[in-house]
């Protein structure tokens, strides 16, 4: 979240952006009338990748017809939270969006949000939003590390501070899913219809989960709306995609010096954009189609795709990178021998475990992912791919890895990452410079990278990561070692020269 400073702002030359400004701006702007917007959708999380994906998405239906009744209203519920909150709120929470091309950047600003909440401050608001009846879907951008579960079952963690205060305080939740269990609750006892649950998170099977989690979290307190949940609630499985990398002063700073505006919380992103989503509704709809979304029987093989490929791949080039000296992801993805490294990862261990795809050419997407990945406009820092690894690794690199296993394939370059990963964990690079890990596990798992350095077994007794399949698995655990081993003695760039 970057704050703009007062300074700034009381430039002359310089616009600040708000709903009386908007008709002011030189580019394109809300031509509806937001204050006729009527509030559909509830959304948790209002981060960068929810403003540049689904929001727009929803900005563009209302341009085309600005009487459906979709317009967003966020919520937050981490203790931060109320930056964000409170920098959209003061710009009648428009923001800018740029796409940006190689030497050519597109900019609009978006007005699908119609209000933010920051809920543990404003809990009464946040139900009296999620209980009424024009809310028809609640969606959810809370980061792989969000859902509370153990990373390795993808079962609800019952021992976390935030759930047990949720079993104990129904009413009075802390946490995302505590504040959907009671909405439900409220719904249910004014006999008002159910609202969808759409996750739209990096996780494979992600409507599943999250079901999985809300009615572990209901039965701990009543069993019966447990029951009514899993009888009445839908949970579509979703895959969202679009690289967006964390806002940063230099973005606020372009879009004042290009654009004249003064925005707080500007959103920068690639050109690209696909939604996929199981068409499995419990209530109302927007018509997604018709602004590109690809609503479909069965979402999962094309979660697996994007996971299996641009997350995973991401991941590798992330940690070894970074370990290897880059800042930015497209330093690594235009290194070539970066470049045969996560090629290799792809065709020989992610491509053999995916499958055919109805519509997907999977070639082409791979080369596709390659010029996405290499894009100098998109400065997508290698530190924002390396946060929360305890909950991206489990779900993007380890079960192509347990796949291959099974099938006696190669696990070499998936298994360099995880080892990448630990060697991170330690939290200096080569030189001996410090570094913060950012992961929900941070604490113990720095401490256990320390203790085992070369030696992974330490790591790999964390239940929460890794399970008895991999621990067991001897060639896994020994082609660990091995990697691991070369971090330390050699260092990345040329452990990886061993890999091509």
């Amino acid at each position: 979240m970057v704050v703009v400073s007062e300074d700034v702002n009381s430039d002359g030359g310089l616009i600040k952006l708000c709903g009386k400004t908007a008709r002011e701006l030189s580019i394109q702007v809300p031509e509806y009338d937001r204050e006729k917007v009527v509030p559909g959708i509830v959304h948790f999380g209002v981060g960068g990748f929810h403003r540049s994906h689904q929001a727009l998405y929803i900005d563009k239906l209302l341009a085309m017809d600005p009487t459906i009744p979709f317009g967003i209203v966020g919520v937050g519920v981490m203790s931060n939270d109320y930056l964000m909150r409170d920098a959209l709120v003061a710009q009648d929470c428009l923001y800018t969006l740029v796409e940006q091309r190689s030497g050519q950047n597109d900019a609009s600003v978006v007005g699908s949000i119609i209000d933010v909440l920051f809920a543990p401050r404003q809990s009464d608001e946040a139900f009296a939003i999620l209980t009424a009846e024009t809310t028809k879907i609640v969606t959810l951008t809370i980061t792989e590390g969000g859902y509370c579960i153990n990373q390795a079952t993808s079962e609800l963690r019952l021992d976390l501070e935030g759930i047990q205060h949720d079993i104990k305080n129904p009413s009075a939740p802390k946490t995302v899913f505590g504040f959907i269990v009671e909405a439900l609750k409220r719904r249910r006892q004014l006999n008002i219809p159910p609202f969808t649950v759409l996750s739209c998170d990096n996780l494979q099977e992600n409507g599943s989960i999250t079901q999985r989690v809300i009615l572990s979290l209901a039965r701990e307190s009543d069993s019966e709306l447990a029951a009514w949940i899993e009888e009445n609630v839908a949970f579509p499985n979703s895959m969202v995609d679009r690289i967006t990398p964390a806002s940063t002063e230099e973005q606020v700073r372009i879009v004042q010096e290009s654009y004249g505006i003064v925005d707080a919380c500007p959103v920068f992103c690639e050109p690209f954009t696909q939604w996929v989503i199981e068409d499995s509704f419990c209530n109302d709809r927007p018509q997604w189609e018709a602004v590109g979304v690809q609503m479909v029987d069965n979402v999962l093989p094309y979660e697996k795709m994007k996971i299996r490929l641009l997350n995973a791949s991401h991941s590798l080039m992330g940690y070894l990178g970074y370990l290897a000296g880059y800042k930015f992801i497209f330093q690594i993805a235009q290194d070539a021998e970066f470049q045969q490294y996560v090629r290799d990862f792809m065709n020989e261990e992610a491509t053999p475990v995916i499958g055919e795809i109805s519509g997907i050419n999977l070639s082409e997407y791979k080369d596709t992912l390659m010029q996405r990945f290499a894009n100098p406009a998109i400065r997508d820092e290698a530190r924002r791919i390396c946060l929360d690894g305890s909950g991206k690794i489990p779900k993007f690199v380890l079960p192509t890895i347990r796949e291959q296993l099974r099938n006696g394939g190669d696990i070499k370059r998936g298994t360099l990452c995880v080892a990448a990963w630990f060697r991170y964990l330690a939290g200096t690079d080569e030189s001996g410079a410090h570094y913060t890990i950012e992961d929900p596990m941070a604490a113990q798992l720095q401490e256990l990278a320390n203790e085992g350095r070369e030696d992974p077994t330490p790591l790999l007794s964390v239940r929460e990561v890794f399970d008895d399949e991999l621990r067991s698995s001897s060639a896994f655990v020994t082609e660990l070692k091995q990697a691991l081993s070369s971090l330390y003695a050699v260092g990345a760039r040329a452990t990886l020269k061993k890999y091509l």
